[in-house]
């Protein structure tokens, strides 16, 4: 592919392994982009502490979406933009995944609020993300202040009833989306990762026709509908995997390195996999 000039890869599911980890491989694939003079960044749910982790093995250097494109950070995760959810949505988000069963977490800028610390992925999450949760009785305080509220539940059945019954629910009032078939996210409205790409394109003056994205989930299908070329990961799910452009190998085998290698940087052994 030629005529690029910018990549955006979500973080969880393309550019770390299933264990959270950064590989070698992945390193070195963000080096030859700059190598062609085509930067990269990256485009997350992670909270800006979330990104922390990739930012000195990255080299990263311009703004990065979190809270699926709630906030835009730069490289010393200053806040260039924020974006809240309204208090009265973050309420009845948090209320209807209750309903559900479903444990309750509440992100702002800078926390991450539970109510029971053995809850379902509170362990992972705190992997992922490098940091700690505060632990409080009840999120009243916080749901002013909110940059996402998310649900998390080991059943993944339940999870999408709720999901559709929040859509029903909250309307136009927020953006609900699905970041881990184990997380549902309530994130400010009219906000995701295609308006990060949107910003990035003005930011930096480039055409969204010069950009490549790189993703997994459903969150990341509003990237692929804003960039020039989009690149769905072997661990996607089908409907993703039909929207994109091209299909890599799963973050257990480097495929981001590979989509790199074979579809941004023009490897001759380049194989179209629509």
């Amino acid at each position: 592919m030629t005529g690029l000039s910018l990549v955006i890869s979500d973080v969880d599911g393309p550019l770390v392994t299933p264990d959270k980890q950064l590989t070698d491989a992945a390193v070195r694939a963000v080096r030859l982009l700059r190598e062609k003079e085509i930067d990269f960044t990256i485009s997350s749910s992670r909270p800006p502490v979330g990104l922390r982790m990739l930012i000195e093995p990255l080299s990263l250097k311009l703004p990065m979406g979190a809270f699926s494109g709630g906030a835009i950070v730069g490289p010393n995760l200053e806040l260039l933009e924020e974006h809240l959810v309204p208090e009265p949505v973050a309420r009845r988000g948090a209320d209807l995944l209750g309903a559900f069963g479903v444990d309750v977490w509440v992100f702002t800028t800078d926390n991450w609020f539970i109510r029971d610390p053995a809850g379902d992925f509170v362990t992972r999450e705190r992997q992922s993300i490098q940091a700690e949760p505060t632990v409080v009785a009840d999120f009243d305080a916080h749901f002013r202040h909110a940059s996402k509220i998310v649900g998390s539940s080991k059943n993944f059945a339940s999870l999408a009833e709720c999901e559709a019954a929040m859509r029903e629910a909250l309307g136009g009032q927020a953006s609900i989306a699905r970041s881990q078939p184990y997380y549902l996210d309530v994130t400010p409205p009219s906000l995701d990762k295609g308006t990060f790409v949107d910003a990035l394109s003005k930011r930096r003056t480039v055409p969204r026709s010069a950009i490549a994205v790189l993703g997994d989930m459903e969150n990341d299908l509003a990237m692929f509908r804003k960039a020039g070329l989009s690149i769905a990961m072997g661990n996607a799910n089908l409907e993703v995997k039909r929207q994109a452009n091209y299909v890599t190998a799963s973050n257990a085998d480097d495929g981001f390195a590979l989509a790199i290698e074979r579809y941004i940087l023009d490897h001759p052994s380049t194989e179209t996999t629509a």
